[in-house]
């Protein structure tokens, strides 16, 4: 197996599954059901992480902004249409019951190299991201956090191609057996709260409060959670209609 990182985000993942040049993504929830509904050959295979994704909203420091009311009308950065950021954003709005149609503009930044640009160059005034993804830049005053705001159901699932689905079923199991025998015992890996700061250059509290909060799951998404993630995306208006259970996941 080999493991490709994604700078990009979601919107990326569900570009290279649709291209063929990944067989399988870690992937936010919301945004690989709304690419499925876009006609992406992909299900989901099974939850990956069962808690919530906190996402910050994050002003330049030196921002005038104070609260994330006086964000309307202004202008979010994200990664690309169908990203993570792009769909919270519009949770965010509903949050602050904003006019999600009239209240909403984005500016394409790519990545999070790309966000610190356009906050600094006041190209866009917000962006949300990953909590403690972000916390760095935070610390070094780059980003300001006005707020969280956490995604309403579990927040990563793995996502495999139909193609993959149906040519290499076998192959598929053996990643989950051996996934989900580690994701049971991760947090009680000698010493992994430091091994984590170090390699992504994080504050060891920040970790151990990351690792508090954040469950792995080993379990299928239930048809409540996909009925419920479906409303919200239909409610937000980024889905034209609702998929069957069927057509969006599948187990092995």
């Amino acid at each position: 197996m080999i493991w490709k990182d994604f700078p990009g985000g979601t919107g990326a993942m569900n570009k290279a599954l649709r291209a063929g040049e990944i067989d399988v993504a870690v992937i936010l929830t919301e945004g690989v059901i709304k690419d499925i509904s876009a006609e992406n050959e992909t299900k989901i295979v099974q939850t990956y992480i069962g808690s919530p994704l906190i996402w910050g909203i994050h002003v330049a420091g030196g921002s005038k902004f104070q609260s994330v009311e006086e964000l309307k009308n202004t202008k979010a950065a994200i990664s690309r249409k169908g990203s993570g950021s792009h769909l919270m954003a519009y949770i965010n709005a509903q949050n602050h019951h904003w006019n999600t149609e009239k209240d909403l503009n984005f500016e394409i930044v790519k990545d999070l190299d790309g966000a610190v640009k356009a906050l600094s160059e006041d190209e866009a005034q917000y962006f949300m991201w990953e909590h403690f993804t972000t916390k760095p830049l935070v610390d070094k005053r780059i980003f300001r956090r006005l707020a969280d705001c956490p995604t309403p159901w579990p927040c990563f699932v793995i996502a495999a191609r139909n193609h993959s689905i149906t040519a290499e079923p076998d192959r598929l199991k053996k990643m989950l057996e051996v996934l989900n025998k580690k994701t049971k015992s991760f947090k009680e890996l000698p010493n992994i709260a430091k091994k984590l700061a170090d390699n992504y250059d994080q504050e060891l509290e920040d970790i151990e409060k990351w690792l508090e909060i954040t469950s792995w799951s080993q379990e299928q998404l239930s048809e409540n959670e996909v009925e419920e993630i479906q409303d919200k995306l239909m409610e937000l208006k980024l889905i034209s209609k609702k998929q069957d259970y069927s057509e969006l996941i599948h187990n092995l």
